[in-house]
């Protein structure tokens, strides 16, 4: 097991001082989000354990209980799923977006009167602290979680207004569990598809898709994918196709749009690396994986050092962040990373943070966002907006849903997929790093784009016409 760094025995000493520094101001959001950070920053299983707020990136859960909406604002677009049975077929339950995503729109559809039920399709065979404690946050908000198999999941299948499979790997449930019912199912089918890569396409996975009554996909560019991919690999075409944007939740607007939480976040995570306020700190926000790019990022961020010395450039102090590590496993990826980083002597300007579901911190303490996903890109990248949201310029490879996010040339830039877009990255950062009003003027535009199309109601709102579309088209084939 790896043993906790210096930094982090640092912030662990001055984490009191900073929880009374925050009930002086009396800001409840930060309290709360500063305590999860200052006790999970290094704990997955205990990110999980404190409260489920956010997603593969940022706050991003709707509410608690199911309720209705606050006086004086609006109903919302999902209140024509008030006592519907919703089914949600997860693959698996963990940190990633796809599961977090799901459970954002159970909580949704509780929070308008919806019976909606949990199921998880793959699950270890030894009890698992994350999926423990995601399970009792459903249950806290009052989504029933079933066991994959047996006759009542078939039972609850049956019965429900609509049945939504998370995934293409979700796909498998169905014939492993329903069987000869399988059909009765199809027609309420929604089938929610985040992946992207080739192996996905596999007809064990999504026989079943031509005949559901829709998919749904986070981007136009992932959609097209699919519907090209399905039919000149397997031979199948794709069902009516909805694309949907996702939107940041209400949670993590409140603590973006707070000036003064957003202060005391930066001056904490700062301190917990041992940087300056004005220094500058780009972050790379995801799951440690070689198709996230760190190793890229990382080069790019070297080339970018390299050059600034070598150009006698005037910048403030740069540093990287790595956001989405796993000190504990030890991946071949990850010694990789950190060998390279030895191996350069830039261990005092890269820092490595376990992953954890509280982001608002990082979003708060960095300057820039690096979106450097590989290949396809993000079907979405739910982090990219999420950065907007804290007003900050987003670096991204041109590929998959980045591209519908990030205006290249005013809210960020974009640079290629693979080795090829390592020098453009450095180059981008180094603009970055000596243009501070383009840096500032970027943020803002990002953040103006993001109030106007990608906001939590916007989401609930794209969502609900799908919904009210599946469940009409279900209602007919259930007469005729």
């Amino acid at each position: 097991m790896a043993k906790p760094s210096g930094a982090w025995i640092a912030m662990q000493k001055r984490r009191w001082p900073l929880l009374i520094l925050l009930l002086l101001f009396s800001l409840s959001t930060a309290l709360v989000l500063i305590t999860r950070f200052a006790t999970d920053s290094c704990n997955p299983s205990a990110a999980a354990a404190s409260a489920v707020s956010s997603g593969s990136g940022g706050a991003r859960f709707a509410g608690e209980k199911a309720r209705g909406p606050p006086s004086g604002v609006s109903p919302s677009p999902l209140e024509f799923m008030k006592s519907k049975l919703v089914l949600l077929v997860s693959h698996e339950l963990s940190l990633s977006g796809g599961p977090l995503l799901l459970m954002e729109l159970a909580f949704l559809l509780r929070g308008v009167g919806s019976e909606v039920v949990w199921i998880t399709n793959q699950k270890p065979a030894e009890p698992d602290d994350v999926i423990y404690s995601l399970e009792h946050k459903m249950l806290d908000h009052g989504v029933q979680v079933l066991s994959a198999k047996g006759q009542k999941a078939i039972d609850i299948a049956l019965q429900a207004d609509l049945v939504v499979l998370n995934t293409a790997v979700a796909g498998k449930w169905l014939d492993a569990v329903l069987k000869d019912n399988v059909p009765s199912v199809l027609p309420k089918i929604l089938w929610w598809i985040h992946e992207m890569r080739g192996h996905y396409f596999k007809l064990e996975y999504v026989k079943h898709l031509p005949y559901v009554a829709g998919a749904m996909i986070d981007s136009h560019t992932t959609a097209e994918y699919w519907k090209t991919r399905t039919q000149e690999r397997l031979g199948i075409k794709m069902p009516k196709t909805y694309v949907v944007h996702l939107g940041n939740s209400n949670e993590l607007m409140e603590v973006a749009e707070d000036n003064v939480a957003k202060r005391v976040l930066r001056q904490h995570v700062r301190e917990s690396f041992g940087v300056r306020n004005e220094d500058l700190l780009f972050a790379v926000i995801n799951s440690v994986s070689r198709g996230k790019g760190q190793d890229l990022f990382l080069r790019a961020f070297y080339e970018s050092l390299r050059l600034i010395q070598e150009k006698k450039l005037q910048v403030p102090s740069m540093h990287a962040v790595i956001v989405g590590s796993d000190m504990n496993a030890q991946t071949k990826f990850e010694t990789e990373l950190r060998n390279f980083v030895a191996e350069k002597k830039i261990q005092d300007r890269v820092h490595f943070v376990n992953k954890t579901l509280q982001v608002a911190p990082y979003l708060a303490s960095i300057d820039v966002l690096v979106q450097n996903s590989q290949a396809r890109g993000e079907c979405f990248g739910r982090i990219t907006i999420e950065a907007m949201a804290f007003q900050l310029p987003v670096l991204g490879t041109a590929a998959g849903g980045t591209t519908e996010i990030v205006v290249h040339g005013s809210t960020g830039w974009l640079h290629p997929a693979g080795k090829e877009g390592v020098m453009p990255l450095a180059e981008n950062i180094i603009k970055l790093a000596t243009q501070k009003e383009t840096r500032l003027t970027m943020g803002k535009k990002g953040y103006e784009r993001m109030k106007e199309q990608f906001l939590e109601h916007h989401m609930a709102q794209r969502i609900a016409l799908v919904l009210e579309e599946v469940l009409q088209n279900a209602r007919r084939q259930k007469q005729s």
